[in-house]
């Protein structure tokens, strides 16, 4: 027997990803905004200068794309009943423009998914029911619930009242 069949074959290292092929990992996922593709870019180890590259190669390529990004994230928040304060704070964290936030909005509106106080009330009672002659400290959690969740006064008071839509 030769060394060579004594000793365990060994698989042939794979070069280290480029900045680039991380970013680009990264994407296929979920989409990401530009500042927090760059922040884990940053975190892996990649100089600022290259990741700063790689996510602007990656929205050349139009894998990267900050309206995409916050339509997708507006459209998952406002389906888990958050209120548009939230989403607009959200949005706002991912370093943002005024133009994609409100294209967020807007795809909302467009899909319809805008009514904000059907589903404040929907969450409402998902969670406590009928809050028809609930006792006030069951419509204080639920008010609490609402403004934790990012829905506006004038909606709170709308759901927990029982007005009619508008």
């Amino acid at each position: 027997m030769s060394d060579s069949e004594d000793s365990p074959r060994r698989k042939p290292r794979r070069p280290d990803a480029t900045p680039a092929q991380r970013a680009l990992a990264l994407l296929v996922r979920r989409e990401h905004s530009r500042k927090e593709l760059t922040r884990k870019l940053l975190a892996r180890g990649i100089t600022g200068e290259d990741a700063t590259a790689a996510v602007e190669r990656m929205t050349q390529a139009g894998w990267q794309d900050d309206r995409r990004f916050a339509c997708s994230l507006a459209r998952t928040r406002a389906s888990a009943g958050y209120g548009p304060l939230h989403i607009r704070a959200e949005l706002g964290s991912h370093g943002l423009g005024a133009d994609a936030v409100q294209a967020a909005f807007d795809a909302l509106a467009e899909a319809g998914d805008d009514d904000w106080r059907a589903r404040a009330g929907e969450l409402i009672e998902r969670r406590f029911g009928s809050m028809a002659g609930a006792p006030m400290a069951a419509q204080r959690k639920a008010a609490d619930l609402l403004g934790r969740r990012g829905f506006d006064g004038d909606t709170i008071r709308a759901v927990l009242r029982g007005l009619p839509d508008d």
